[in-house]
Parts: C-alpha cells; sequence; structure tokens
C-alpha cells in the first residue's frame, strides 16, 4: 500500500530531523518535535541514537529540556552506560528527583552500575529507612531473585473486608509495581496467601480478604538462581511472584517485564558461551574496546588450537598409512567436519531440553539410546550416499568406500552420543552446559574422527 509506513521508516525520518536541529543548536525544536506523538521508550531510543551520532553532551542538554516525568521514564529505559554519563553530567538535584521517581527495581539497577563516589552522594541525602531498603537490595548477590525483586508491591491484612481492601489498593495503587495481584501477611510480615484485583472487584464489600485469598501459592526464595525464578514464569504464566527469605517472610516481588530481561540476557549469556566468548559484559558490541572483545574470545580459541595440535599429533603418527594410500587424505576433511556438525546438532538440543526443562541429567541412559539409533539412520544414509560417490564418481576400490562409509557410520555415532552426554554430565557436575557446545564437542570430535578413520584404514587396507 503507498500510503503504509514501516515504525523503522518513521524512526528514520524523526531521528534525520532531530539531529539537523541539534547541530543546528535548535534544542527548543528538537524537544518539540520529541514530545510530538513519542512515548518514553520511543524518546530513549531515540536519545541514544542521539548519543552515538552527536556525543552525550548534546544530548543531555536535550535531555534536561524534557518535562520532568517523561525524562524519568526515558532514562529507565537508555542503556546502563548512558544513565551513567546523563547522571555524571546533571545536577545533585536533577539527580536525587530521578532517583525519586523511578521503580524502585530500576533505581536498584542504575546504582549497581554507578561509581562508588556517585552511590555514596546518592545515599547521603536519602531518608534513613529508605537507605538501609536500598544497602540491602545493593548488597543481595548477583544473579539472584534478591537483585532482581522490587519492594514496591500491595500488602493486604486478612481481617480488612473487601472494601477496606479496595479503598487501600486505591490510595497506594500509583506507587506499586503492580496492582493485579496482591499480598496478605501476617502481623510478623510473614507471606500468608495471595489475592487477585479480579476477586476483590467482583466479591461482595463485607467479606473478609481471608476468607478469598489463596493460601496454596507459588513463590521463590530471595537467595534463588534468577534463570529458576524465570523457569517458575515459563510454567505458570505468573505476571508477578513473591519473594521470601529463609523466614517465609514478603520482602518483595518479581514482575514478568523484569524476567524478560533476565531470559534474555541468560539466552546471550548462553548464545555467547556456545560460541566460545567468555563474556560477563552486558555492553553493546560497538561500546566494548578491542582489548575486551580479544580477552573474551582467546581463552576458547587457545583450548581449540591446543586440540588442533593433538589432532595434528595424531595424524602424524599414521604418516605411513597416509603414505601407502594418499587418497585416504582427501576424505579427511569431510569425515571431521560431519562428525563436528552432528555432535553439535545433539548437543545444541539436548542444551535446548535442559533449559527449558524437558530433560534432566538422569535422563542420560534414555539420550544415549535415542543418540545412537539417530546415528545409525543417519550415518547409513551419509553413508551410502559417499559410497556411490567414491566408487562411481571418485573411480576408487570398493574396499576404501568400505573404510571410508564406515568410518562415516562410527564417527557419526560416537560425535552424537558424545553431544548428547557431554551437556549433561556439564549440568551435573555444576558447569555451564552451554560451555560444552560447538567449540568443546567439535574439538573432541575431531580427535575421535582422525582417529577412527585411520585405524580402520589400517585394519581393511592391511596398512
Amino acid at each position: 500500500m503507498e500510503n503504509e509506513r514501516t515504525f523503522d521508516e518513521t524512526f528514520d525520518e524523526v531521528l534525520s530531523a532531530l539531529l539537523a536541529l541539534i547541530q543546528q543548536k535548535k534544542y527548543k525544536e528538537a524537544r518539540d518535535l520529541l514530545l510530538t506523538g513519542h512515548n518514553g521508550a520511543d524518546v530513549a531510543e531515540l536519545m541514544e541514537s542521539i548519543v552515538d551520532e552527536e556525543g552525550i553532551e548534546r544530548a543531555i542538554i536535550l535531555f534536561r529540556m524534557l518535562p520532568k516525568d517523561l525524562s524519568v521514564e526515558v532514562f529507565a529505559y537508555m542503556p546502563i552506560d548512558d544513565q551513567v554519563n546523563i547522571i555524571n553530567g546533571i545536577t545533585d538535584k536533577e539527580v536525587r528527583f530521578i532517583m525519586d521517581e523511578m521503580d524502585f527495581d530500576d533505581m536498584i539497577d542504575v546504582m549497581e552500575e554507578l561509581p562508588a563516589n556517585l552511590v555514596d552522594k546518592i545515599l547521603e541525602k536519602t531518608p534513613k529507612e529508605e537507605r538501609k531498603l536500598i544497602n540491602t537490595f545493593l548488597n543481595y548477590p548477583d544473579d539472584c531473585a534478591g537483585s532482581i525483586m522490587t519492594p514496591d508491591y500491595i500488602s493486604l491484612r486478612r481481617d480488612m473486608t473487601v472494601a477496606e481492601a479496595l479503598s487501600y489498593i486505591k490510595k497506594v495503587g500509583m506507587d506499586s509495581e503492580t496492582v493485579y495481584t496482591c499480598y496478605v501477611k501476617d502481623t510478623g510480615r510473614k507471606l500468608i496467601g495471595i489475592i487477585s484485583l479480579r476477586t476483590l472487584v467482583v466479591s461482595e464489600n463485607d467479606l473478609l480478604v481471608g476468607d478469598l485469598m489463596h493460601d496454596d501459592y507459588i513463590f521463590v526464595n530471595v537467595y534463588d538462581d534468577q534463570e529458576e525464578v524465570s523457569e517458575v514464569f515459563k510454567k505458570y504464566d505468573f505476571l508477578a511472584i513473591p519473594v521470601v527469605d529463609k523466614e517465609q517472610r514478603l520482602v518483595g516481588i518479581i514482575t514478568v517485564d523484569d524476567i524478560l530481561d533476565v531470559i534474555e540476557e541468560e539466552a546471550t549469556e548462553d548464545f555467547e558461551r556456545m560460541a566460545g566468548i567468555l563474556d560477563d559484559s552486558d555492553r553493546k558490541y560497538l561500546d566494548m574496546s578491542v582489548f575486551h572483545h580479544a580477552k573474551s574470545r582467546l581463552p576458547w580459541l587457545i583450548f581449540l588450537m591446543i586440540s588442533s595440535m593433538i589432532t595434528g599429533v595424531i595424524i602424524t603418527q599414521f604418516e605411513a598409512v597416509l603414505s601407502k594410500v594418499i587418497v585416504l587424505v582427501s576424505y579427511l576433511p569431510m569425515l571431521m567436519g560431519t562428525g563436528g556438525n552432528t555432535g553439535s546438532q545433539a548437543a545444541t538440543l539436548i542444551i535446548r531440553g535442559m533449559t527449558v526443562g524437558d530433560l534432566e541429567p538422569s535422563d542420560a541412559a534414555k539420550v544415549l539410546w535415542k543418540e545412537f539409533r539417530i546415528s545409525m539412520l543417519i550415518g547409513v544414509v551419509l553413508g551410502s550416499i559417499n559410497f556411490a560417490k567414491i566408487v562411481l564418481i571418485d573411480g576408487e576400490r570398493v574396499l576404501i568406500a568400505l573404510t571410508v562409509c564406515l568410518s562415516m557410520l562410527l564417527i557419526v555415532a560416537f560425535a552424537k552420543m558424545i553431544g548428547g552426554l557431554v551437556p549433561m554430565v556439564a549440568k551435573r557436575i555444576g558447569i555451564d552446559p552451554a560451555l560444552m557446545a560447538n567449540p568443546m564437542i567439535s574439538s573432541v570430535t575431531d580427535m575421535i574422527s582422525v582417529l577412527t578413520y585411520f585405524l580402520l584404514a589400517t585394519m581393511l587396507l592391511g596398512l
């Protein structure tokens, strides 16, 4: 359709206009353009692009001209590096306003990344009780439930009537992370039940919260790993889940928007580890230095290089075999590549199965049996294709074709079972299975492929 325009096209046009106005130092006109039909997330994306194109100084000028409420929302959506730069470029009063108005969990995320002197400066002007709460949250270990929860939830008493509960929700709801689920505590702050806003709205006003609440609720501990928490969200389709301490006291809740960030972070981490990249930074590719990139990639590359040296040593040991039947060398890359590919396929599927909860290390025997049967089927098909090619097209002897094809069958079988077993063993001993994916599997199967091929050639060809 001629009149249809994509979001990207509109975004690019607005960004071009903004950059032109900023270059002419027409900041008021640039601000007005930002405020025209754009929500906080869109403005944050535009501001991020302005930082990349024009630098943080000009972006800060424009940021300070935004309405206060919008500036807080925009700040919350911006990348942490830009947030830190903005805090360094605005006044203490402006920083205090942003911190006061941000959601508590977003504020903690920012403060975790700030330099210690800036955090101390912010905490100096924070009321004592709030400062104590902030310090508690900052002291939770990274990647645990406590580090991503928020204390901004609606707490009810069991002796409240429905009318009293709804009145209380109206009073505090705007300051809460969510109003859809409310949490019932006793006098000792222990969680004793949950109740939904829907239940309160459709119930009679004189009924008691204690009679309507559910006491068979699901919860997580404050020190549970955030990846385990994400599994709970996926299993039960929650919008929020309560977080308790070891004494069952309610200390916060985790909402689905925070879990989406965790899922993205964990998926990125698994992707990087499966590619042999050991990176603990959440910064963007272009924001990281060349040294940082090299440092994150070198460990596995060194390991792979050493494993390739071992493979080379194995090949050297069979020089006599190669010198007698030189054609064997031409099929070696294909066998090694097939072994690595089939092993990585199996590893990827097993890692995914464990990630989504379909497989556990206790299923190792079932996995091995299934992968063995799969490997036999795949090996026969690939071997048959190669047999026909070697005999009919290459014109080699049947015995050489048989050597290559039997090697193919055994290599595929070994690779499939290694690819299925190694990630499960890794998880059993407490290592991230993603580390055992492509680089590790390919290296191991390369060595097995070479050894299997030459041993078979020695036996079948009488070398």
